[in-house]
C-alpha cells in the first residue's frame, strides 16, 4: 500500500511504501483440497455455504453465485459431489471457493432414494466418528463405501461393514475371535451385544442363537478391504441378524445419536 505526504519544502508528494500491508493475513492462503460435499446451505441471494468432508475433517466454504444456473459452481457444488476444490483458506472462519472440478458425482446414488438414505446415514456416522478420533483412514473408508454403493453393491451390507470397522476408532470393538465370557475359540453359537461379542454353547444363557453363517461372516466383514470387494452376496436372513447386532451394539455403547437413522428406518 502506498501513502502520499506533502513536505513543506516542496509541493511534490513524497511517496512512502509501507511494507507488509499487501501480504495476506497469516490465516488466509490459497490451497487445493479434495473432498465430498456433505451438506449445503443457502447464503445471501445466489450463493451457498458447502461443508466439505476431507481427510483433515470438515471444512466450511462459501461458493459465491453457486445457485445461479450459469455459474461454473452450479453443478460442482451439489451434495455428495466428490471433487477437487481450489479455495482461499481461512483458518478462522469460512473459506472462499475459487474453482472446483468434479472427480465423481455419484449419479447412481443421487437417482435412488434408498441409496441416498443409506449414504446420508453413513455420512452422518463417519463425520461424528471422525470428530472422536480424527484418523485419516475414516475418510478413506467413507470414499470406499460411496464407490461401492454407487456401483450398486447392497447399501445395507456396505453400511454393516462400515459400522464394524468404525467401532475400532470408537474404542468399543466387540470380541469376535473367541467367547467373550470364557475365551473359548470353539463351539461359538451366537453373538451378544449385551455381553460384547461371541458366546460359546457352554456360556449361553438366555441369548438368542443365530446362524453359523452370521457368526463367521461378521468377522470376515470386519477384516475385508472394502475397496477390493468384487462380490457381496449375503442372504436377507443373515443381513437381518448382522443388522440387529450392529444396531443394538451402537445403541448400547457408542453414545452416538443420528437423525438420519429415522429416515433410514422408514425405507427398510
Amino acid at each position: 500500500m502506498i501513502y502520499y505526504l506533502k513536505t513543506k519544502a516542496s509541493s511534490n508528494p513524497l511517496r512512502l511504501r509501507l511494507k507488509g500491508n499487501n501480504k495476506k493475513r497469516s490465516d488466509d492462503m490459497d490451497k487445493k483440497i479434495k473432498g465430498v460435499i456433505v451438506s449445503e446451505y443457502p447464503f445471501e441471494d445466489n450463493s451457498k455455504i458447502i461443508n466439505i468432508f476431507t481427510e483433515n475433517g470438515l471444512l466450511g466454504v462459501i461458493a459465491k453465485g453457486a445457485k445461479k444456473v450459469r455459474s461454473p459452481f452450479f453443478s460442482t457444488t451439489t451434495k455428495f459431489n466428490y471433487g477437487s476444490f481450489n479455495i482461499n483458506y481461512k483458518e478462522n472462519g469460512l473459506s472462499k471457493l475459487i474453482d472446483a472440478d468434479t472427480i465423481n458425482s455419484y449419479n447412481n446414488i443421487k437417482k435412488d432414494i434408498v441409496k441416498i438414505s443409506y449414504v446420508t446415514y453413513i455420512t452422518e456416522l463417519v463425520t461424528k466418528v471422525y470428530k472422536h478420533d480424527g484418523n485419516k483412514n475414516i475418510y478413506k473408508l467413507y470414499l470406499d463405501c460411496l464407490d461401492k454403493i454407487n456401483d450398486n453393491y447392497n447399501p445395507e451390507a456396505i453400511t454393516i461393514i462400515l459400522r464394524l470397522k468404525l467401532l475400532d476408532y470408537l474404542g468399543i470393538m466387540p470380541i469376535i475371535d473367541r467367547c467373550v465370557v470364557c475365551g473359548n475359540t470353539h463351539d461359538i453359537v451366537t453373538m451378544s451385544s449385551y455381553l460384547g461379542g461371541y458366546v460359546c454353547k457352554n456360556c449361553l444363557r438366555n441369548e438368542k442363537v443365530i446362524s453359523t453363517k452370521s457368526i463367521k461372516l461378521i468377522r470376515m466383514l470386519y477384516l475385508v478391504d472394502i475397496s477390493k470387494l468384487n462380490k457381496l452376496d449375503i442372504s436377507k436372513d443373515v443381513l437381518k441378524e448382522l443388522e440387529e447386532f450392529t444396531e443394538d451394539y451402537y445403541d448400547r455403547y457408542s453414545g452416538i445419536y443420528l437423525k438420519s437413522k429415522i429416515l433410514l428406518d422408514t425405507i427398510k
